[in-house]
């Protein structure tokens, strides 16, 4: 349902999130994470100018968060790199449908409405207090990551 990117975006701001306010360089984001490094410094990139992340160049600098994390939601990280597209007009162009969507339209919009409203809903502290015994992706204050078998 949602990119890749989108789910780079979110591990970088959930392990900046578990460090605050401690800098983190894209070296230490990508190594955690399991983010290829050249494709997370794009993602860091729009979370830059999303103004959910803040960069800092020189010595002791690295990615921090420009809020805390009680005070970022989900939506907007999810936002700052692909923002959800709600359906406003009959994606097919169709001039009898206009604004009054189809039956189909409508529920898939009521579908992106209820993950914007659940996103919303969640800030990145939740997300870290969340007492889930399953084991993330990535190195998760924690947990431990799954490593890659070659086949």
């Amino acid at each position: 349902m949602f990119s890749q990117t989108v789910e780079y975006a979110l591990r970088a701001v959930v392990h900046l999130a578990a460090q605050a306010p401690t800098p983190q360089t894209t070296e230490q984001i990508a190594n955690v994470t399991l983010v290829p490094r050249a494709y997370l410094s794009k993602v860091l990139q729009n979370l830059v100018r999303g103004e959910i992340v803040h960069s800092q160049r020189g010595l002791g600098g690295g990615m921090t968060l420009v809020k805390e994390p009680k005070d970022l939601t989900i939506l907007e990280v999810v936002n700052a790199v692909e923002p959800i597209e709600r359906i406003r007009t009959c994606p097919l162009g169709l001039a009898a449908h206009g604004t009054h969507l189809c039956p189909l339209h409508r529920r898939v919009d009521n579908a992106m409405a209820m993950v914007e409203k659940a996103f919303a809903g969640t800030t990145l502290a939740e997300v870290l207090a969340d007492p889930s015994r399953s084991v993330p992706l990535c190195n998760f204050p924690g947990g431990k990551a799954k490593k890659k078998v070659a086949t």
